[in-house]
């Protein structure tokens, strides 16, 4: 062989080695860092038992009129994520926050991350606690599920509140995501690896430090875990099942959205013919990023209780 060739041979051989090494020990360091960290996480909210698992669900407050929360795709901690946003709600209302299953402190589940079974599974709790009169408010994905929880359940869902919530048929959501490549990537370790150089996201300024530190937690045991990754598998058939549906008519709307969307120019559009097809829709365009809540919880709060006392109809 001649010794250019073979340089090149030995070369390569090295870089494969120490890309081999560097994985053995990233993927250890995760199963040992995930053993150690589950016993720092701090319980918070209470259990309830749906389908023999129990899912993880926060009540705050007190107050004439209840709010169910339902989180965004893939938010580690539901609690903690809505916290500001809960604070200022339950001051004149009972706040219900729903971990589904694999999010949060809710245990994971084999059952397929359909739409019809989140939403199923989450009426089973709501349900479960005595709660049959609501607001139902929700973050990205949520506003799909959103809509056939409103279809199935009507009597019982008094308003939908869309926080920069997805709609049928918007663009990319048809998008089939490397789900095996991300799954082996959390195996490995390099998943845990990224995070701690990214940091959670949360600003320090609205999350306190510690509240920051049990998200990182949550965030390195329920990103890509199995139930996740089977709920992303499915984001692009839920999409498709929810096309050409929508809210029922005589349901009143609310629906804050990022006012400029770089990735979809005609987001607020999107969501003007959402409101558009019911006979009490609202559309609120803010300035922000995806996650509405985090930056904007004042605005969120003033909007919706002025919205609320003018236009949703009072509790029985």
């Amino acid at each position: 062989m001649k010794k250019p060739v073979k340089r090149v041979l030995i070369a390569l051989t090295s870089v494969v080695a120490v890309i081999a090494v560097g994985l053995a020990a990233t993927t250890v360091g995760n199963a040992v860092a995930t053993a150690v960290e589950q016993d720092r996480i701090e319980p918070y909210g209470q259990k309830v038992t749906v389908d023999g698992q129990e899912m993880n669900v926060m009540i705050t407050g007190t107050g004439p009129e209840d709010i169910v929360l339902l989180p965004g795709f893939g938010t580690a901690s539901p609690v903690l994520d809505f916290e500001p946003l809960v604070t200022e709600l339950a001051r004149d209302h009972r706040v219900i926050v729903v971990e589904p299953f694999g999010y949060g402190l809710s245990d994971g589940t084999d059952r397929a991350r359909t739409t019809d079974n989140i939403v199923t599974e989450t009426h089973s709790a709501l349900q479960e606690l005595g709660i049959d009169d609501y607001v139902l408010m929700g973050h990205s994905i949520a506003g799909i599920y959103g809509i056939q929880f409103a279809n199935r359940y009507p009597d019982e869902v008094r308003a939908f509140v869309g926080i920069d919530s997805s709609v049928p048929g918007q663009p990319g959501s048809d998008t089939e995501l490397p789900v095996g490549l991300f799954a082996a990537a959390k195996n490995l370790g390099l998943v845990r690896l990224i995070a701690s150089f990214r940091g959670t996201g949360y600003d320090e300024s609205t999350y306190s430090e510690d509240a920051r530190e049990q998200i990182a937690l949550l965030t390195n045991r329920n990103t890509l875990s199995a139930t996740y990754v089977n709920a992303m598998s499915l984001l692009p058939a839920n999409f498709q099942d929810a096309l050409g549906t929508s809210f029922p008519d005589v349901l009143p709307l609310l629906l804050f959205v990022v006012a400029n969307n770089p990735t979809v120019p005609t987001w607020v559009e999107l969501h003007e013919e959402q409101a558009g097809a019911v006979a009490d829709g609202t559309v609120v365009p803010l300035d922000g990023d995806h996650y509405l809540h985090h930056t904007h919880t004042p605005d969120i709060v003033d909007e919706f209780r002025s919205w609320e006392r003018t236009r949703m109809p009072a509790a029985e």
